[in-house]
């Protein structure tokens, strides 16, 4: 049985203040893996309003939830047509029932297991969410999941291996050993550094150098 926002809203205390309650990462190769998935999203809609990403952040979805502290935190999730300010967790009956439109998960010796069935199947039966992917920093292990009907089908790799992101209208796929981002025609999505950095070779070709412009 799904419940609507206003019944959630009637049923559930105010709870705009709740923490996060994640451990940290399980290593700095995950931390900056993370932290690449953000950065890159981020810039990209740069211009826009209307989203949220969660990074290592609590969902919480229950009063039960709550009461047994079964906390279930996704590695990195978005939320679309939201506000975009900061959150110290996401309270789904304190954002219009909305929860995550889609799901990255970075597996790990110690989670592995957990995100490949016991989430996979919250993020399917409970949340809804529309796609779930994981990605092992260390092994490249790279899989992702679309809901169609009632459950998650393999979302079917390109020749690169990349898979297809309804939700991102993105390419999702292993470049250099790190989960990365491409649009539609194949271009990778840069970081803010990595934007810098050509502009100033561009720069550099045409006989300025970028410091004397600062």
């Amino acid at each position: 049985m799904y419940l609507t926002a206003q019944e959630l809203e009637a049923r559930m205390p105010d709870a705009t203040k709740l923490l996060s309650d994640e451990p940290e990462m399980e290593s700095s190769v995950h931390y900056k893996q993370l932290a690449l998935l953000v950065s890159c999203l981020e810039w990209l809609w740069r211009n826009r309003n209307d989203f949220f990403i969660g990074a290592n952040l609590t969902v919480y979805f229950s009063r039960q939830q709550l009461r047994n502290r079964d906390f279930r935190g996704p590695d990195f999730f978005l939320v679309k047509n939201t506000q975009k300010r900061e959150r110290p967790s996401w309270v789904v009956w304190e954002e219009e029932g909305k929860y995550p439109d889609i799901i990255i998960e970075l597996l790990s010796t110690s989670t592995a297991n957990i995100d490949r069935n016991l989430k996979k199947d919250l993020y399917q039966n409970r949340f809804r969410t529309p796609e779930y992917f994981w990605f092992d920093p260390e092994n490249l292990e790279f899989a992702g999941f679309r809901l169609v009907g009632e459950q998650y089908q393999a979302i079917v790799p390109t020749a690169q291996g990349w898979l297809w992101s309804e939700v991102l209208d993105l390419y999702l796929g292993v470049a250099a050993g790190k989960l990365r981002y491409f649009t539609q025609e194949g271009v990778l999505v840069p970081t803010p550094e990595e934007t810098a950095e050509r502009l100033a070779e561009q720069l550099r070709i045409l006989g300025v150098e970028p410091d004397s412009l600062a």
